[in-house]
């Protein structure tokens, strides 16, 4: 663990100079989006993990192990206002030190109807937005992986059309116990390479660096996780278009150490069930209505082994009148073969 920290100081402090940018500006944000309803339940963002799920190498390249070879994952989320996203991916069954997998990350926003800027109808037109994940993983030592993620974009905005270029570097230490877990994850590192139109000038991609920790228990089936996000910027907090505050409070330093960090915790009263939960801040105070913040920000989720199927559940609440709904089925292809 102490080579991962000195890992983290490294490479946190000079991509944090280069390409610090305020959360929620740039294209492509949709690569962002949570898929996975294990992760869903644990707030939306987590990195550190121990276990055989596939799902979790999108968010976390490095979590890419031989455990997970001829591993299928699924994953379909029905998101606010219609929007439909979906993740599939598989891991060959090389042979060799080395891991490969394979997935496909992708929006559809549904149909829309135009009109032109007089109020005439024009027709019907559909938005969607994919994202191609080819991740390699490779340990480094007994309590140390390494991995990337190089991830082509296609986006499809009516006749407005899109290509881009991003990678994800990850990096995961294990305790020898396993009970403690560190990792560092750089994400979006890349370009916009065509733009929407003619001579459009590049925008920038949603870069994101995260810390994550995660600590089971020795004596209690619970892990609680812990993940700071946007590491590479200090001060994300929300402004409106006037560049106020959306709520000053939100000004002082603990406040906005919290909207850095994302926390969820999972519980394990069975062998094959599991029951999560989680809490995420900066969500909570940009999407709650004052007068009535309900759930906003927190979020559940439950696991089940039935035979050879992993099937997961998770629920997220974003505003009072809106939740996201997250599906997740994964299975070995090796139990099928005989």
């Amino acid at each position: 663990m102490k080579g991962l920290l000195i890992v983290i100081i490294l490479v946190v402090y000079p991509f944090g100079l280069l390409f610090s940018q305020i959360g929620g500006e740039g294209t492509y944000q949709f690569v962002d989006l949570t898929n996975s309803a294990r992760v869903a339940g644990l707030g939306g963002v987590q990195v550190a993990f121990t276990d055989n799920d596939l799902n979790l190498v999108y968010y976390n390249p490095s979590l890419l192990s031989d455990s997970m070879r001829n591993q299928l994952s699924l994953n379909y989320v029905r998101y606010l206002a219609g929007i439909g996203v979906g993740y599939v991916s598989f891991a060959p069954n090389f042979k060799g030190r080395n891991v490969f997998a394979a997935g496909i990350h992708y929006v559809n926003y549904g149909t829309f109807e135009g009109a032109s800027e007089t109020g005439v109808i024009t027709g019907t037109f559909k938005a969607s937005e994919y994202a191609i994940n080819l991740y390699y993983s490779r340990t480094i030592s007994s309590n140390l992986r390494a991995g990337v993620n190089i991830k082509p974009i296609f986006s499809f905005l009516e006749n407005y059309h899109s290509i881009g270029f991003a990678a994800d570097l990850g990096i995961t230490g294990i305790s020898n116990n396993k009970l403690l877990v560190g990792a560092l994850v750089v994400k979006n590192m890349g370009r916009q390479i065509t733009t929407y139109y003619e001579n459009g000038e590049r925008e920038k991609l949603p870069f994101n660096v995260q810390l994550g920790f995660s600590k089971r228990l020795a004596n209690a089936p619970v892990r609680f996780y812990a993940t700071f996000d946007q590491l590479n910027n200090w001060n994300i907090v929300y402004s409106n278009t006037s560049g106020d505050p959306i709520e000053t409070s939100l000004g002082d330093f603990s406040s906005i150490l919290m909207s850095h960090l994302i926390l969820g915790g999972e519980i394990y009263p069975q062998q094959y069930l599991t029951l999560r939960f989680g809490y995420n801040y900066r969500r909570q105070k940009e999407l709650a209505v004052n007068a009535r913040p309900g759930l906003v920000g927190f979020s559940a989720g439950v696991g089940v082994k039935i035979g050879k199927f992993a099937m997961n559940y998770g629920i997220a609440s974003f505003h009072l009148a809106e939740t996201a709904h997250y599906f997740s089925l994964s299975t070995s292809l090796s139990q099928f073969i005989h």
